[in-house]
């Protein structure tokens, strides 16, 4: 195919087109938003929904929300109990465990994944506007 050795200036071009390329294509296919959907649909949405309640409450807005305050969905006692709103740091321990938080909620589920409970939250923040909702 050659008659001669490609030089090494060709060799350094395709090797930085190939790795150009590569790069492009790993931080579209990271989008943590994207990727933080996808894991609420699986993990999440066979009780929640981000605009209606359904076994558990609608999470649009949860990220600066008051704790058991959304109109029209039946909380537990135990969750009632609980006072604050929901903050990143602790929808992280929610989501690692949500019995440990409160014993005896509806919800049973732990993330052991900190990435994977990340994702969720960054996504949840997504939606929850600037600043949260009260």
């Amino acid at each position: 195919m050659f008659s001669h050795p490609p030089s090494h200036a060709w060799i350094m071009l395709l090797a930085t087109s190939l790795a150009q390329l590569f790069c492009a294509g790993n931080a579209a296919a990271v989008d943590p938003i994207t990727e933080g959907r996808t894991l609420y649909e699986n993990k999440c949405g066979g009780c929640h929904s981000v605009e209606t309640n359904r076994v558990g409450p609608h999470h649009r807005g949860v990220v600066g929300r008051r704790i058991a305050s959304v109109p029209d969905y039946d909380y537990s006692p135990a969750l009632k109990q609980l006072s604050g709103v929901w903050t990143p740091a602790r929808l992280d321990l929610w989501l690692s465990g949500t019995q440990k938080l409160a014993p005896g909620s509806k919800m049973y589920l732990a993330l052991d994944d900190a990435d994977q409970r990340q994702l969720i939250i960054d996504y949840l923040q997504s939606i929850s506007g600037p600043g949260g909702s009260k």
